[in-house]
Parts: C-alpha cells; sequence; structure tokens
C-alpha cells in the first residue's frame, strides 16, 4: 500500500508540474527579434506577444501582453466597466493603420481586473482579459513568460517597453502607426519614491526610466509589456501603469510588477498556466544606498513604501499632477 501511495504521488505531481508549467516550453521566445517616447519602429514578429486593445470601431487604447493561449494582461485603469460588448484584441499586429496577414482579432469573453486595484494610488493596476478562444501560437503570435516571485531587478537593468502610444505627451503616433520600442533602464524603488514622493511607489511597482528623461512610455501604452532577457528568454517584469507626463527628467515610468502577483493570476488561470521565471540581477544594487527625507534607511527592515501619514498627504496633494498611461 505504501508503494501504491508513492507511486500515485508520483504521478499526480509529475502531472501538476506538467499542467502549471506547461507555457514554459514556449514563452519568452521572439524569433524573429534581432536584438513610445524616445523609441524606434519594432521589427516585425519582434515581440510577438504583444496586444492592442481596441473598440470594435478600431480605436486603439491600450496595449497587452498574451501570457497563454486565452489570457491577455493587461492593466486595470484601461476599464471602466466590465463589459466586453465593445472590445477586441489585435495580437500579431505591425501597425495600426495596415493589416497584415499575421495578425489575428479575437473578442473578449470576460475581463477580470485585480479586486484590490486602487484607482487612487494605481496600487495593483492589473487585469487580465479572456479571449473568446484560443489563438494558435505562430512566430508571430507567442506568449511572453512572466517574472517569478523573488525576481530581482537591480537599477540599471536593462529593460524593453513596446506600444502604439503617443511619442509626447499629446503627440500622436504618425501614420502608419508601427509599433515602437525602447529601451530604459531600471530605477530603484528607493529612488523612485524619492522622486515621487515617499510612500507613492510601493513594493508591487516598479519604475524605469533615464534620470535625462527624454525615453518613456506614454498615453495609449498603458496596459502594454515591459521585459528583460535571460538567457534565450524574454520575461515580463511590469506593466505600463502612471507616470508624470512622459519622460521627463527624474520622472520615470512607473509599472505594475509583475512579480508580484503569480499567486493571483495563477488562481484565475487554472490550465496551460503562464510560464513564471525568475530574474535575477548579478552584482550589488546601487538603489540601496539611495537616501531622501522621509525615506526609511534601506538596513531597517523597513519597505521603501511605509511612508509616514504627512508624507501621504503631501503625495495626495501631489497626485492632480500624475497622468495615467
Amino acid at each position: 500500500m505504501a508503494v501504491c501511495r508513492a507511486l500515485c504521488l508520483t504521478v499526480l505531481v509529475a502531472f501538476l508540474a506538467k499542467g502549471c508549467s506547461s507555457q514554459l516550453n514556449v514563452c519568452g521566445q521572439a524569433p524573429l527579434n534581432s536584438k513610445i517616447v524616445g523609441g524606434q519602429d519594432a521589427p516585425v514578429g519582434g515581440w510577438p506577444w504583444q496586444a492592442s486593445l481596441q473598440q470594435l470601431s478600431g480605436f486603439h487604447f491600450c496595449g497587452g501582453s498574451l501570457i497563454n493561449n486565452q489570457y491577455v494582461l493587461t492593466a486595470a485603469h484601461c476599464f471602466t466597466s466590465t463589459s466586453t460588448s465593445n472590445l477586441q484584441v489585435i495580437l500579431g499586429a505591425k501597425s495600426l493603420d495596415q493589416t497584415n496577414p499575421n495578425q489575428v482579432a479575437s473578442s473578449v469573453a470576460k475581463i477580470i481586473c485585480n479586486p484590490n486595484y486602487d484607482d487612487t494610488t494605481s496600487e495593483n493596476d492589473m487585469c487580465l482579459l479572456k479571449l473568446s478562444s484560443p489563438v494558435t501560437f505562430t512566430n508571430y503570435i507567442q506568449p511572453v513568460c512572466l517574472a517569478a516571485p523573488g525576481s530581482t531587478y537591480n537599477a540599471g537593468i536593462v529593460s524593453w517597453v513596446t506600444g502604439w502610444g503617443t511619442i509626447n505627451s499629446d503627440v500622436n503616433l504618425p501614420s502608419p502607426r508601427n509599433l515602437q520600442e525602447v529601451d530604459v533602464p531600471i530605477v530603484g524603488n528607493r529612488q523612485c519614491n524619492c522622486n515621487y514622493g515617499v510612500g507613492s511607489i510601493t513594493d508591487n511597482m516598479l519604475c524605469a526610466g533615464l534620470k535625462a528623461g527624454g525615453k518613456d512610455s506614454c498615453q495609449g501604452d498603458s496596459g502594454g509589456p515591459m521585459v528583460s532577457k535571460q538567457g534565450d528568454r524574454w520575461i515580463q517584469s511590469g506593466v505600463v501603469s502612471f507616470g508624470k507626463g512622459c519622460a521627463l527628467a527624474n520622472f520615470p515610468g512607473v509599472y505594475a510588477r509583475v512579480s508580484k502577483y503569480q499567486t493571483w493570476i495563477n488562481s484565475i488561470i487554472t490550465s496551460s498556466q503562464p510560464g513564471f521565471v525568475t530574474f535575477n540581477s548579478s552584482g550589488n544594487d546601487s538603489d540601496l544606498s539611495i537616501t531622501c527625507t522621509g525615506l526609511p534607511p534601506a538596513n531597517n527592515g523597513a519597505s521603501p513604501a511605509q511612508a509616514s501619514f504627512s508624507s501621504f498627504l503631501l503625495l495626495s496633494l501631489n497626485s492632480v499632477f500624475f497622468f495615467l498611461k
């Protein structure tokens, strides 16, 4: 009996492991990739998980990322309701003004936003879209890997953001509106808190951008992916969330930190679960030495997101200058 139980347990574990990690076989692969604001045209098929969220009229309003054959990850602030009647997702596209034989349009069966999303602070700015039917993977349509809990993103790690958003505040992407790509370095949460006001950047957020500005995501890029490459895989670290203007000096873009949401994502997606991969940064994190008024020391065990009540009030007063992307 003991032998039987052990054998059954082994089979069960193997089955569950296969079911939970099946997307690891395909996620994060971009066969056509040879390598926004301050960005450049992306190569055709370079970012095969990129999604365009559109009204049925063709109006693009947000980005997203394909994370398995039936779910797209995006931002909660993209939606004011959970009605899917006027919503479609375009996958495999390069241009918004020119169709190509590689793109696929899908209706949406369900919008599932994180129940703890706070539209005042942008905390937990994350949503899942269930497509009406599974899509077929091609060189132009592939799921991205997601950062697993415990992933580390030291300041300076090179990341890429993609989208069809404006190329500067209130400056539309010119026709034919090709997908844009831009590389931006990670900005540590301590530095980002100092930039935005201590307490505004939580452990569920991640920042990226140049100190001098000039490169950033912008309005219309919301919900799209920020990814970094590890080995031969692209791993999504963030979901475009908010910022102060676009590409301003000392105000990096702010992203929902994907590695904090595996439990929630897997509670929604129970089969063909996304591939979660731990992203590891090497060397020392220079962000640990950052300090500013109101920011707890890095070595006292307090989270940079833990701010005094007065800092929170200051943040509230300044929040009018924040712009959702």
